[in-house]
């Protein structure tokens, strides 16, 4: 995390921290994945109040995780569209952070406690409406740095894969899918007797 004035977390980092650490706002990220949504459409895909997705919706639109894609004329008013800010847009505000000098989200463990939480309740969410058709794979190893290359820019490929393929809830021909990676290099510890 960014330090500002006086050796302070920045607030904007903070804040977009605490927004993402929490399981509702973790799916609706998920739902809005190649889609263009409104506060109405995605509490009736969740199951919530209408009050309640437009406020996750404008919190995660306020922390740049979300963007309003445009409105559309509901009863005599007007209905924000959001959509989730795409992978590539997301490494484009990595590398502004780092011209910044911030560190990247990854050098801040202690602020990722949260988010942690948050995720391990949605996987619990998605792993308990598993119906078994898909590929799980765990692995804690060594690897030569050009294999270890390669299989970032694998993860990388199918990720973006699955964000550009993605279409609205419950399209036609389509299938409901949870598609999660994550890949990072450890800490070395000396292991002695």
């Amino acid at each position: 995390m960014s330090l500002g004035d006086a050796g302070r977390p920045d607030p904007q980092e903070l804040r977009a921290r605490r927004a993402m650490a929490h399981p509702l706002r973790l799916r609706i990220l998920s739902l809005l994945t190649g889609v263009e949504l409104s506060a109405a459409e995605v509490a009736r895909e969740l199951g919530i109040t209408q009050p309640n997705a437009s406020y996750h919706l404008r919190l995660l639109a306020d922390v740049g995780q979300l963007q309003v894609s445009g409105t559309e004329k509901v009863r005599g008013g007007v209905a924000k569209k959001y959509r989730y800010v795409a992978a590539t847009d997301i490494a484009a505000q990595e590398a502004r952070r780092a011209q910044r000098g911030a560190p990247s989200r990854e050098d801040s463990r202690g602020d990722l406690q949260q988010h942690r939480v948050a995720l391990d309740a949605e996987l619990r969410r998605r792993i308990e409406s598993s119906i078994g058709d898909g590929h799980l794979a765990d692995a804690e190893v060594w690897l030569d740095e050009d294999v270890w290359a390669e299989a970032k820019e694998l993860v990388r490929k199918a990720s973006r894969l699955v964000h550009d393929s993605a279409r609205p809830p419950r399209t036609a021909g389509t299938k409901h899918v949870s598609f999660v990676s994550w890949l990072f290099a450890m800490e070395v510890h000396d292991v002695r007797d």
